[in-house]
């Protein structure tokens, strides 16, 4: 009887061991239950780290950043430079050779600058008289060919002793109303002097205290009034 009951303890014992192993084998582990979950819920979102896109952010320090390039880019216009007196051209000034050179054909043109002497033939009626420029007068016109001394140059050109001469108008002093052009009789302020111009026939006399300064000093190469050749 003891045996009996011996061998039927020793075969629950063996079923309930291998029974034991069998609930061990089929249990699932709460690992593997939660990893069951994640894979039929498709991963667990909530244990993933959010990830945020940075707009506007601000370049580190220090780093070079390149600019877009469809940003416009601004224009920076050039203003006109202003002329100035220092880029202006100067006048070529003559060398003490070339005063050498023109030395005596200047001083035998400012001979005959000094004094006007001038016979005109054509039509017109005028008179005039000049004692400088502030005290002068002239009413009339004319149109004609002139031979004589030519007066004052007043510039560093040669004139010559026959040409053509027209004036008209009304001068009183500074007040001139008169028109002459190129081919008046040129006088210049320090000159005195008085004309007429009847019919066909007129005359033109003059003298200019100026020129015959310049004419001195032309002697030491000074040229006052500015028409050395």
């Amino acid at each position: 009887m003891k045996k009996i009951i011996m061998a039927l303890f020793l075969v629950v014992l063996i079923a309930g061991t291998g029974w034991a192993a069998d609930e061990a084998v089929s249990a699932p582990s709460p690992e593997s239950g939660s990893q069951a979950v994640i894979e039929e819920s498709g991963g667990d979102k909530s244990m993933e780290a959010p990830v945020t896109e940075s707009v506007n952010e601000e370049p580190m320090k220090g780093t070079v950043t390149e600019p877009s390039s469809k940003e416009p880019v601004a224009e920076t216009a050039q203003e006109p430079v202003a002329p100035t007196a220092a880029m202006e051209p100067e006048e070529p000034k003559h060398g003490f050779g070339h005063k050498l050179l023109f030395y005596i054909p200047n001083r035998l043109l400012d001979v005959f600058d000094f004094a006007r002497l001038r016979l005109r033939v054509g039509p017109g009626i005028a008179v005039g008289a000049r004692a400088t420029k502030l005290v002068e007068v002239f009413v009339g016109g004319y149109a004609s060919v002139f031979v004589g001394l030519p007066g004052p140059r007043l510039e560093p050109v040669v004139k010559l002793p026959v040409g053509i001469e027209n004036y008209s108008g009304i001068s009183v002093s500074v007040a001139d109303g008169t028109s002459e052009g190129k081919r008046g009789p040129g006088y210049s302020n320090t000159e005195f002097g008085a004309g007429f111009q009847l019919a066909l026939l007129g005359i033109d006399i003059g003298l200019d205290p100026m020129e015959i300064l310049d004419l001195a000093t032309g002697f030491i190469f000074i040229d006052l009034r500015g028409d050395d050749l």
